[in-house]
């Protein structure tokens, strides 16, 4: 895999059923996340490797559920 790359503070458009866009800034290891429901939640200490996983599922909202919600503590965004 290609090695993470921030997107600065611009989201990543995805396709999924749960998910409308991703960021990551590699430097925090921080993973922000917009919801179909509209929330903004920022995953904290999440690994460049995670990031990559995520961005490369078939499922992102399984790969959320199963590799990133309840593993890492997050914080909602504004």
């Amino acid at each position: 895999m290609a090695a993470a790359k921030s997107t600065g503070n611009k989201f990543i458009p995805v396709e999924s059923e749960m998910i409308v866009a991703v960021r990551y800034l590699p430097d925090a290891q921080h993973l922000d996340v917009i919801f179909r429901t509209g929330d903004k939640y920022r995953y904290l200490r999440v690994p460049p490797l995670e990031f990559e996983g995520l961005m490369s599922a078939k499922s992102k909202g399984q790969y959320m559920h199963k590799r990133i919600l309840g593993r890492f503590e997050y914080e909602r965004l504004e």
